[in-house]
């Protein structure tokens, strides 16, 4: 029997994928889940909607829901965070703001402005969780989703002796793709991918001994399948590798894209998804149709109706637990502690690599060396990462405005005095979400 603590829960769609694959792990049969939210209403949801997906599958888990964390944590075998910290009332001013002084992102929540002001509400939330899973359960597993991941699994890695992992879509969305780009079986295809969460890289694409990399090139040039990610197409004949994010959110890491609007429109007219604001425009809509749809569904099954999905997902998240749990060792991607398991990153960050699971835990793959102009890449987001770590743990304002200079889009398109001026007026207009050292008195 294992406790299984979601914090952040009323992400009731995500947290309902979760528990959805939880549940379809063979074997697993009983067990608790411990669901955690600020927001009692939408923790509510995600609480109905959890009874409801075990009464579907017949299994003896039960439901705690709560609002204080504390209360749960004590025998938690795994802790899955999915947090997110004043996102609705910063979401515009993330994007917003910098595209005044000319930095248009697109998804801004991992990198550039956007990405860091988001690390810099969320990381002392999130420290204070992993405080309190030290003490309370200091042997669970922890498992994080919230973005930027990164610099949110970094923050553990360094501040605790927690064994925590970050856990993207990223890598194995895209080893999906290149399999219909390459027009192969998916089964079929081999591939080494490594580098850090969201530029993570196919150094290694092949069937059969087959080099792929000529095939998905070939693909490229029929323009229907160009237009739908031109921008890693472009990558991939520029650098030598697909990497791993969607061709909006991918030009937010690299200086070369969204600079200039002469360069960026072509892309844009080609794929709507490139364009600046997506996330600040979707997300709001999409986060109450999701809600409402699954009241739909709750209210479909309270007449009798099958509405609710019980089969197993793709997501890494229970296949860890499953590995872990019972022992079945499973091969996954992660975010985790460098320690030279990429020669040529620093040896002190958190990369994305091939990691075992099994009754001992996470078990990160050696992969060796990127090629250089692969890490370069890499190795400029990894100094931001460590500099947001610095300024929390050190409570040092300037290495946060540090992190937002040595950005690659933000210092494509601004001076210094531009950027400090963004960060001023940033933090300002967040003040009440962030920690006070930001906005000192």
């Amino acid at each position: 029997m294992v406790k299984v603590a979601l914090i952040g829960a009323g992400s009731a769609t995500f947290a309902q994928e979760v528990i959805t694959d939880i549940l379809a792990i063979e074997g697993l049969d009983e067990g608790t889940f411990a669901l955690v939210d600020l927001d009692s209403q939408r923790l509510e949801l995600t609480h109905e909607v959890a009874e409801v997906l075990i009464k579907l599958t017949g299994k003896s888990w039960t439901v705690q829901a709560t609002t204080d964390r504390r209360s749960v944590l004590p025998g938690c075998d795994y802790v899955i965070n999915a947090i997110e910290v004043g996102g609705l009332a910063t979401i515009h001013d993330d994007f917003a703001i910098p595209l005044k002084y000319g930095v248009n992102q697109c998804i801004a929540d991992t990198i550039g402005p956007g990405g860091i002001f988001k690390y810099l509400r969320t990381a002392p939330s999130w420290l204070a969780i992993c405080r309190d899973i030290e003490e309370l359960c200091p042997r669970a597993l922890v498992i994080n989703y919230t973005n930027p991941l990164s610099s949110i699994v970094l923050t553990a890695l360094r501040a605790t002796s927690l064994q925590v992992i970050g856990l993207c879509h990223s890598i194995l969305l895209t080893s999906y793709e290149l399999s219909e780009y390459a027009d192969v079986p998916y089964e079929r295809m081999r591939f080494r991918c490594a580098g850090i969460n969201h530029l993570s890289w196919f150094v290694t694409l092949e069937m059969d001994g087959e080099d792929l990399y000529p095939r998905v090139l070939r693909a490229a040039e029929d323009p229907e399948i160009y237009k739908l990610d031109p921008i890693r197409f472009d990558m991939l004949r520029q650098f030598g590798a697909f990497t791993t994010e969607q061709s909006g959110h991918i030009s937010e890491y690299l200086p070369y894209f969204r600079k200039r609007r002469d360069v960026l429109e072509p892309y844009v007219r080609m794929n709507h998804d490139i364009a600046g604001g997506e996330r600040a425009i979707r997300w709001p809509r999409e986060r109450i149709e999701h809600d409402e749809r699954l009241h739909d569904y709750l209210e479909r099954e309270r007449r009798g109706e099958r509405a609710f999905y019980t089969e197993r997902g793709l997501d890494y998240g229970s296949y860890i637990i499953e590995g872990h749990a019972l022992n079945r060792p499973q091969a996954i991607y992660g975010n985790v502690y460098n320690a030279g398991l990429i020669e040529n990153l620093p040896h002190d960050g958190c990369v994305e690599v091939a990691c075992l699971i099994d009754r001992n835990g996470i078990q990160p793959v050696h992969f060796g060396r990127l090629p250089t102009q692969l890490a370069a890449l890499d190795s400029a987001h990894m100094m931001i990462h460590d500099l947001l770590v610095q300024s929390l743990l050190n409570e040092d304002r300037e290495a946060a405005v540090h992190a937002l200079m040595l950005d690659p889009l933000t210092a494509a398109v601004c001076s210094l005095p531009e950027i400090r001026q963004m960060f001023d007026e940033m933090a300002s207009t967040q003040r009440a979400y962030l920690p006070r050292f930001i906005n000192p008195e």
